[in-house]
Formats: C-alpha cells, structure tokens, sequence
C-alpha cells in the first residue's frame, strides 16, 4: 500500500519576510532578501518535526520579480509537484508581486496538489514579525490533503491565486480578496474553510515558456485618468509592444484620447484588454464593446493572463 504523501518542499526567492534591517523597530529602511529560505525554516521551532525540503530558487526583493525568475520557479515547481512523496510546496516570496506570482503559477501549472505563497509585511528582524506565523501555516496548508492550487496564506487567511491582493502598503492585514471572499482561515494549525480551492483545470504547462525571458511578448499596462492621451500608447507601439492593459475607471471606462489611440493599436495587431483601478468588482462587459474586458482580474493580473494567452497562442 502507497503512503500517503508527506514531504513539503520550501522554495525560497527572498522577500521582505527574508528582510533584515539595522534597527529592530524599524520596518521600512530593511533590506529584502537578506536571509536564506533555509534560515526562515530554523527560525520556526515548530517546524522542526516536519519532513521539508528547502530550496532557494532566487534571492531577491519582489519589486524586482522577472520573467526569468518566474520561469525558473515554475519549472522547480512543476518538477517537484510531479514526485509521489511531495505533498505541497510553499513559496517564500515578497508581498509587493505576490499577487502577480500566484496567478502566473496558478495559470501554468494549476495544480493538483497546494502551491501555498508565503510573505511578510514586516522584516525578520522586526518587533512584530509576522514572517514565522506565515510560514508555519503555510507548511500547514501545504500538508493538507485535498487541497489544490496555488494560495497565498498571510495574517492566517487563505487566498485563491485568482483573488488575492494587496490593499495596503504597510499593515500586516495587508490583502484582501475582492468580492469572492477568502477561501479560509488558520486556526492553530487546523484550516476552517469557506469555500473550494482553485481549479485545476486549464494549464498552459511551464514547458510553454519561452527559454528566453527576452522572447516573452511583451505586455504594458496603462491608466485612464482625467486628462489621458494617446501618445503613452502611441510610444509602446513604436517599442513593439504586443499586448496592453488598460487600468480604466470605474466600469472599463476610458477617457475619450487614450480609447482612441488603444482602438487604434488594436486595429494595428496589438491586443488590448480593459481592467478596473476600483479595488472590488469586475468590469462588465457589453456584447457591443470595442475593448475586451479582463472580468475580474486585476491590472497587474489581467497583464499576467493576456502575456500567457499570447505564450500559448498557437503560431
């Protein structure tokens, strides 16, 4: 008879929660990525009993996440997923991209089993850290059995990939997850569950990924705000820009000078997708619109899914 699944890997890219700063109490002139993955898990005496693996995948603040990095991790990710012992990982990653991370996870690998982000508000060597609790029950999460997908798990809240972002730029109750609601929350060590996990259904597959970050299309994201113009748009197509977000407002709408100049780069090949700057809801869409509409995803995620569509489009 198989044993069951028990091994948790912990892939580390940095982070604040791997931050260190000079002065203890301070938690906004820290470094990020300072302490290895492997430190964190030393760091969590409870930990000490769990059968992991550590791995550090990159070593970086996450306002600097790439294409090359996201590639690798998938890819680390996807190796690991495929072991029979392994039931979960867990990625250290810093809060400022996490978001973003998770979504391009969830949509190249959408896993069967839990790919669980976890972060930090505050440096490790703050007064309240909130990096070890993450941690401990991210580890928690991954161990569970019948979970599925890529999660984030921040200040004892379960996060979909799909829902998940960051609504402030310094508390540690830093996330929110829109109008679908959290999946759950942590509870010493148990999960009380709301809803279902993500899908795991619909992956691209991470060997989709160009070897060449530079080969990845490139897909910028633009804000309509009162006074927009066109020449922003006008200037990414002259770089060769393949795809464009546009953070609109309210309900998908756009001021009259940028709409003009993205129906124009559309009519010239570039796609163009609508996303809301309003923190909830989704864009509405109407059969007769110009501009597709990013339903409920983010900016930041919207410009995530139309650079993967654009991967996986056949050529």
């Amino acid at each position: 008879m198989q044993k069951p699944a028990s091994t948790v890997v912990v892939l580390g890219t940095g982070g604040t929660i791997a931050g260190t700063s000079a002065q203890a109490g301070d938690n906004i002139g820290y470094s990020a990525a300072q302490r290895t993955v492997a430190e964190l898990v030393r760091g969590v005496p409870a930990l000490a009993g769990v059968a992991l693996e550590i791995e550090q995948v990159a070593q970086l603040d996450s306002k600097d996440m790439d294409h090359a990095v996201w590639r690798t991790l998938a890819l680390r990710c996807a190796q690991h997923l495929a072991r029979d012992e392994v039931a979960g990982l867990v990625v250290t990653h810093g809060t400022d991209t996490l978001e973003e991370t998770a979504w391009f996870l969830q949509r190249v690998l959408a896993p069967a089993k839990p790919v669980v982000m976890s972060a930090a508000m505050r440096p490790a060597t703050a007064l309240q850290s909130d990096g070890p609790q993450n941690l401990l029950d991210a580890v928690t999460v991954a161990q569970l059995q019948g979970a599925r997908g890529v999660v984030a798990v921040l200040g004892g809240q379960l996060f979909g990939a799909r829902d998940v972002r960051k609504l402030h730029p310094y508390r540690i109750d830093a996330f929110g997850a829109g109008d679908a609601g959290i999946i759950g929350v942590v509870e010493e060590g148990r999960l009380r569950q709301f809803r279902d996990w993500p899908s795991s259904a619909d992956a691209i597959g991470a060997d989709a990924l160009p070897d060449d970050a530079a080969a990845w299309p490139v897909v910028e994201i633009v804000t309509s705000h009162a006074g927009a113009g066109g020449a922003i748009v006008r200037a990414l197509q002259a770089t060769g820009v393949q795809g464009l977000v546009v953070a609109a407002t309210g309900n998908g709408s756009v001021h009259r000078e940028l709409e003009a100049a993205l129906l124009d780069a559309q009519r010239a090949g570039v796609e163009v997708v609508r996303s809301t700057r309003c923190g909830n809801g989704r864009v509405l869409a109407q059969a007769d619109a110009a501009l597709a509409s990013a339903d409920d995803l983010t900016p930041a995620k919207a410009r995530v899914e139309l650079m993967l569509r654009l991967i996986a489009r056949p050529a």
